[in-house]
Order: C-alpha cells, then sequence, then structure tokens
C-alpha cells in the first residue's frame, strides 16, 4: 500500500471520527446502513464488474451472515434457540459460513455463465426464503428474530451502551457508526488491493476471454471457486452488521429485491472499480431514506403509509431503472466513469498546446494489455 493511500486513509478515518459531534441520529441510522451497502458492494463488485459473473444471490448470502450470526450469539432457552458463543467469534463464524456457503455454489458458477448464471443464482434466493419461513424454530419464520448485540473487546454495541469521548456521550448510535464505517474502509482498501494485484489482472483477463485466460495457465475454474468466495465473505459480514444495527432479522429483509438493489448500485456507481461500488452504494442506499425524509417538503411525494399517490420507495425505484438505462446505454462506466470522462476532457480543454489524444481514464483504459504470463504466474520480465 502506498504512502499516499495510508495518507488518504488516515485522513478518512479522522473524518468518521468527527461525524459524531457534527451529525444526529437521522444521519448516523443512514451511514449505517451505507456503510453495510458499501461492504456488499465491493462483494458484488468483485464477483460481477471484475470477475464478469452474473449473480443475483447475494442477498441470500447476506442473509446467512445475520441468521447465522443471531444463532450463534443467542443463548439458548427452551423458547429461543441459540448456541450463545461470544458475539465476535459468532461473527467471524457467520462470515465463514457464508463463504462456505459460496463455495459450495461455485461449481454451478463454475459451469455456467451469463444470464444462466444469473437465473441460477436467483434460484438460491428462493430456497433462502422457503428456509428462512419453514426452519421457524431456528429462524423465527416470517415474524424473525431479536439480534443479540455485538460485543468487542469488552465493549457492548447496544442501547445500555454510554461512552463518553472528548465531552461527547456515545451511544449505540455513534459506536456502531464508527465500526460499520472502519470496516467499510478497511473493505474498499483490500477490494482496491485485489483489483490492481495479479488476482485482480487474472479476473479481468478471465471475464474478457475465458480461453485466453486458460491458454495463459489461469485455472479458470479455482479462480471462479475463489471470487465466489470472496464475494460471498463480503455478503456475510454485510449481514452481521446489518443484524446488529437493526436488531431484528425477517425474512422479508432478504430478498430478490435487496439483490437487485446491489446489482443497481454497481452498475449505476460503475461495476469495474472500487470505487464505483462505493459512489452506487452511496446512492441507492441513501436515496429513500433522504426522500422519506424529507418527503413533507416535497409537494409531489404522498406521506408515508398513506397509499394515495407517489411514495418515496416508488420514487427511487424510478430513479434506478432509469439511471440503469442511462447508464447501460450512455454511459458504460457508470457515475464514476462519466465524472472520468467529464475530467479528461477538462484536463484536454485546459491544455490546448498539447498534440495527440487526450488522457485515457482508468475507466477506459484497456486491461488485458498489463496481463502477460510472467505476471500471473510470478516470473520476472525478461
Amino acid at each position: 500500500m502506498s504512502r499516499r493511500t495510508m495518507l488518504v486513509a488516515g485522513a478518512w478515518l479522522v473524518a468518521v471520527g468527527a461525524v459524531p459531534y457534527y451529525l444526529g441520529a437521522f444521519w448516523l441510522q443512514t451511514g449505517l446502513f451505507v456503510a453495510v451497502a458499501v461492504i456488499a458492494a465491493l462483494g458484488l463488485s468483485l464477483l460481477v464488474g471484475v470477475a464478469g459473473q452474473l449473480s443475483l444471490a447475494h442477498a441470500f448470502f447476506v442473509a446467512v451472515g445475520a441468521y447465522t450470526y443471531t444463532y450463534l450469539a443467542t443463548p439458548g432457552d427452551a423458547r429461543t434457540p441459540g448456541l450463545g458463543i461470544p458475539s465476535l467469534l459468532a461473527a467471524g463464524l457467520a462470515v465463514l459460513a457464508a463463504g462456505a456457503c459460496g463455495g459450495l455454489f461455485s461449481p454451478v458458477s463454475a459451469r455456467l455463465r451469463g444470464l444462466y448464471l444469473g437465473v441460477a443464482s436467483v434460484g438460491l434466493v428462493f430456497l433462502g426464503q422457503y428456509l428462512l419461513t419453514t426452519l421457524s424454530e431456528i429462524t423465527g419464520g416470517y415474524n424473525g428474530r431479536s439480534v443479540p448485540p455485538l460485543r468487542l473487546f469488552g465493549l457492548e454495541f447496544s442501547d445500555r451502551s454510554e461512552v463518553l469521548l472528548g465531552g461527547v456521550l456515545f451511544g449505540r448510535l455513534e459506536l456502531l457508526w464508527l465500526l460499520t464505517a472502519t470496516l467499510a474502509t478497511v473493505a474498499f482498501l483490500v477490494t482496491r488491493r485485489i483489483v490492481g494485484w495479479r488476482p485482480g489482472l487474472a479476473l479481468r483477463l478471465m471475464r474478457e476471454s475465458e480461453v485466453a485466460a486458460a491458454s495463459m495457465g489461469i485455472n479458470v475454474n479455482r479462480q471462479k471457486a475463489v471470487v465466489f468466495i470472496v464475494s460471498s465473505m463480503y455478503a456475510g459480514l454485510a449481514g452481521v452488521l446489518f443484524a446488529v444495527c437493526i436488531q431484528r432479522v425477517v425474512p422479508e429483509s432478504f430478498g430478490l429485491q435487496l439483490s437487485v438493489s446491489y446489482l443497481a448500485a454497481i452498475v449505476i456507481g460503475g461495476m469495474r472499480t472500487p470505487v464505483g461500488a462505493v459512489v452506487g452504494a452511496v446512492f441507492v442506499t441513501s436515496l429513500p431514506l433522504l426522500l422519506q425524509h424529507y418527503g413533507s417538503e416535497l409537494p409531489f411525494l404522498a406521506p408515508p403509509g398513506s397509499g394515495d399517490g407517489l411514495g418515496a420507495a416508488e420514487l427511487s425505484a424510478y430513479v434506478y431503472g432509469a439511471l440503469v438505462v442511462l447508464v447501460l446505454v450512455l454511459w458504460p462506466g457508470g457515475l464514476v466513469g462519466l465524472a472520468s470522462r467529464l475530467a479528461g476532457r477538462s484536463l484536454h480543454r485546459a491544455l490546448p498546446t498539447r498534440t495527440g489524444a487526450p488522457p485515457v481514464s482508468p475507466m477506459e483504459a484497456p486491461v488485458d494489455a498489463a496481463v502477460t504470463k510472467p505476471e500471473l504466474q510470478g516470473g520476472k520480465r525478461r
């Protein structure tokens, strides 16, 4: 990791720590959901954007993480089953469980690709919904289960938590914000490292041509399995944090709509770059919350729960749909690619004396030109 990246990450973490001193409960709650969505979207961008494996099963792996943590961390009794293990260990096992489920599905992803893989992955979501509603003794059925608070190094992230920092009392929301934002930052840095490192080069070559990747010594099936497992672990971590934030898990929260929203996030932001996943997740997650919060000030929105007119959720869906169409037709690189193109044009106009083609943005740069067999196999250039 470069010194510049470390400095930017350090400055970002300082800004994250300053947020609870200036923002209220609504913005902290919105930040929690945004940070959780960023982690899930980063995992999906690795699978779909970098490796080219279409998947709509992300909600299933999020549910695995959420429900596994809930079951493992809940003290068992006659009415509520659970193992009662330490919550930090339960969270780690929940992430591993999501990765294991991704590994079990990886043989399917090795045989299918494109639309066929997307249709097969939808079956996982329907299977998850069926299991969550029928295994009521473990999952609580339609009513769901209460989520035990997370305890980390003697600190409990619950409504009873009160920590005085800098003259400000940090409660549950403030502490959860620090935790989720930090984990989202770490997830971004790890994803950025994977994409720019040799595994990312191999995945991008595999996305463009599996035959070419295999001819260069890349084990395509193994790479597909690994990226599916890693993406599922991202989703499992997002599921654990989501469960801890909302304090109750119900099957309805992990339906196909959640998978579609994650896919829309990486498409809108730019699926082939971690920055695009972050931008898309922020947009898709915060827009309905902001519309609902400020709906009373917008005359064209119906009040929440009234059922009359256009609601915040419906307007958000229309905006997502319109942006997805615009991105697919006009902006293949998403919002990040569009911003990069505009910045490149501005730079080209600012330097009129310079001849040649305008600067090429990272989103438009070819990825296969940098992929060589010695790099992928650890050899040295001669």
